[in-house]
């Protein structure tokens, strides 16, 4: 079965890119997993303040990938497998890609202006030749309707 591994955070164009791997799953009969990333905790001196901030950051990456979960059932009738991890970005999703042999792509969306984002320049730069899957960097410029026709 193909999986399409979708990384979402609160920008605009991971929605773009989680609507795009979706409607791939679901013409190809394949699956979405979601990364919700949480960015590495500052030390904090105090560990109970360091527990709690780390405590909160879960909560809030939680929260965003069970909205993000629920449209996409509601949308495409796939329901996703849900993964969330803390630590640096690129290193995450390389160990991801890692564990997970069945990842049919990676899906990254790219911010509509601007600088396309952390992961993006990382993986379709220095990093691409090594990746075990191809990369599909979906533009958050794309409306629903873009998307819809080219998925």
């Amino acid at each position: 079965m193909r999986t399409y591994l979708v990384v979402v955070d609160e920008s605009p164009e991971a929605e773009t890119a989680l609507r795009f791997a979706a409607r791939r799953a679901a013409k190809t009969g394949g699956a979405v997993r979601i990364l919700a990333l949480i960015p590495p905790a500052e030390f904090v001196q105090w560990g109970g303040v360091q527990a709690t901030m780390e405590d909160e950051a879960l909560q809030r990456a939680e929260a965003l990938v069970t909205s993000a979960a629920g449209t996409l059932t509601d949308e495409s009738g796939i329901r996703p497998s849900i993964t969330v991890r803390q630590g640096d970005a690129v290193a995450v999703v390389r160990g991801t890609l890692e564990e997970m042999d069945d990842v049919a792509a990676l899906v990254l969306g790219a911010a509509a202006s601007g600088n396309p984002g952390k992961l993006v320049t990382h993986f379709a730069g220095a990093d691409a030749g090594k990746l075990p899957c191809p990369l599909m960097i979906i533009p958050g410029g794309l409306d629903s309707d873009a998307i819809d026709r080219l998925s």
